[in-house]
């Protein structure tokens, strides 16, 4: 698990703060820009959900969503979501939201 991305994660809860990826790829070395770098960035985030998963805390990932158009995370997000049996994998936009919410919520209440 990359611990620079970790521990912007946890800064960011600590701030009630969200970020967007091209906020947390340049701290691990990465560019939005790049095709590969957009792929490492979901995986180094899909090992946190996971890692958080398997502690028994919600999806500390939920903090990180696209700039601009929607502010949602990615498809990864709710991809893995789904992988762990917490999202039923709906892609109805005020159902993914509510998720979204949700598990910001949660993310808050667990920090």
């Amino acid at each position: 698990m990359n611990m620079i991305l970790y521990d912007e994660l946890v800064r960011l809860v600590r701030n009630d703060l969200l970020a967007a990826y091209s906020d947390v790829a340049p701290l691990v070395g990465l560019s939005m820009d790049v095709d590969e770098d957009r792929e490492e960035i979901a995986r180094l985030l899909g090992e946190i959900a996971a890692q958080e998963h398997q502690a028994g805390r919600p999806m500390l990932t939920a903090l990180v969503v696209h700039k601009g158009s929607d502010n949602n995370p990615g498809e990864g997000f709710f991809s893995i979501a789904h992988d762990f049996g917490l999202y039923g994998g709906s892609r109805n936009q005020m159902e993914r939201l509510t998720f979204l919410a949700n598990q910001v919520t949660a993310v808050h209440n667990h920090w």
